[in-house]
């Protein structure tokens, strides 16, 4: 599968930032970070964090002696650091271990229903939703939870969910060295349900197939598993 390479230069100059992002547009496979990403340490960072934020709130008017208020710039630089943005880190890549496929199963396997939280880069709103993996073995299989841990990887940091599904599938082509993978996405966008035009009952889907995946009678076979 090929990804394309968006050039907002040359997007007119009568659409502002703002607009490219409620269009979902994104920029590469790769998550768009600096050369200087991680010349801070996680601890830095999180000090930095919180000072920010805490001038986020200040500027909100929020009394931040209050009880209740004065731990929160600390609380958020924590949850971003540790939790919701950890897979933004590359040290936090689950290792992954292969084993022969001795059963010699050589059909579809897929692992549906894969619960994920992640936020939207757009407005650092959550993205929440399932994932449905599907892959064929080359002669090596996954342990069943490393699926589950790599989606989690990519989902937690801001994202859009194109890439996310892209992100997902191009690594499970490099892990089991098979182009044979397939990742159907449904989430539902807070940045649509609770902000914009509000609508809460809507979700996105998206999909990527490769390989043999990438016919019309396999995404059917695909797609009744996920009926059951």
């Amino acid at each position: 599968m090929s990804i394309d390479t968006i050039n907002l230069a040359s997007i007119s100059n009568n659409i502002s930032v703002e607009d490219i992002g409620d269009d979902h547009l994104f920029t590469g496979l790769e998550t768009p970070l600096r050369p200087d990403a991680f010349a801070l340490s996680d601890e830095e960072k999180k000090e930095k964090i919180e000072n920010l934020f805490g001038q986020i709130m200040d500027v909100m008017g929020l009394d931040l002696t209050d009880d209740s208020l004065q731990g929160t710039p600390k609380r958020v630089a924590k949850m971003y650091i540790d939790e919701i943005f950890c897979g933004l880190n590359p040290k936090n890549k689950p290792k992954i271990a292969l084993f022969e496929n001795k059963y010699q199963y050589n059909q579809i396997l897929v692992e549906k229903n894969i619960t994920f939280y992640s936020n939207c880069e757009h407005h650092f709103v959550p993205i929440i939703g399932k994932a449905h993996v599907a892959y064929k073995s080359s002669g090596n299989v996954i342990g069943l939870s490393k699926l589950n841990r790599i989606v989690q990887y990519y989902a937690k940091r801001p994202q859009v969910q194109e890439r996310l599904t892209n992100q997902i599938g191009v690594e499970l082509q490099k892990i089991l060295n098979t182009e044979d993978v397939a990742v159907i996405i449904d989430a539902k966008h807070l940045c649509v349900a609770s902000r914009g035009v509000k609508d809460d009952t809507s979700t996105t889907v998206t999909a990527f197939y490769g390989g043999e995946f990438n016919n019309a009678t396999k995404i059917t076979e695909i797609q009744n598993y996920l009926k059951h």
